[in-house]
């Protein structure tokens, strides 16, 4: 989800290289955001090939939102503890 935050649009291979995993485990991220909402799947051809693109959804960016904002509350939490 980060990547798709802050790239409008990104394709399978582009997040295949960027996260360095391999595709069984990325499809089985894909699909999970997927189911979730959180993230469209865009499928065309170029050059006869097929091409997948993702985006995140509104719904996705927010979500991540959350979870980054909870992080954070935790890491701050933590720090005043010392």
């Amino acid at each position: 989800m980060s990547v798709l935050m802050v790239n409008e649009k990104v394709s399978f291979n582009q997040l295949k290289e960027l996260l360095e995993v391999t595709d069984g485990n990325l499809a089985s991220h894909i699909k999970a955001l997927e189911k979730a909402e959180y993230l469209e799947v865009q499928k065309s051809f170029v050059d006869r090939k097929p091409n997948t693109k993702y985006k995140a959804t509104k719904l996705g960016k927010l979500e991540f939102k959350k979870h980054i904002d909870a992080l954070e509350s935790i890491i701050k939490s933590k720090n005043e503890l010392k």
